[in-house]
């Protein structure tokens, strides 16, 4: 019964719907197409995207997964919190960055630069 179904969509529905549809014979006739003819294109299109999209999927590059969601990846790790204090009169010059990325190999972050020169 199920099968029977199927093959009555493949072998006379679809080919009946097809058949019916206002594809145009030049790329200019697609300009022409009327709303209506575009709505009847639409499910037709749709699919053929679906499809295109799905072959070409395994061929696009893949996002990075991330080796760890922690930014903090080894500084005091034994600290449930780091805290780091430093007096502003310790710096040496009053225009500097101040890294807070944890990705540096200082403790606490480092002194980046100092903004002018």
């Amino acid at each position: 019964m199920v099968l029977e179904s199927i093959s009555r969509i493949i072998k006379i529905q679809l080919p009946a719907y097809l058949k019916k549809l206002p594809l145009p014979e030049t790329i200019g006739g697609f300009a022409r197409l009327t709303v209506s003819e575009w709505l009847r294109l639409l499910p037709l299109l749709g699919i053929l995207a679906l499809l295109g999209y799905l072959t070409i999927r395994p061929f696009l590059p893949k996002k990075k997964k991330q080796r760890d969601s922690l930014i903090n990846l080894k500084i005091q790790k034994e600290n449930p919190k780091v805290v780091n204090e430093i007096d502003i009169e310790d710096l040496r010059t009053p225009n500097v960055c101040y890294c807070r990325c944890w990705r540096s190999k200082t403790v606490g972050g480092s002194i980046l630069s100092d903004l002018n020169g």
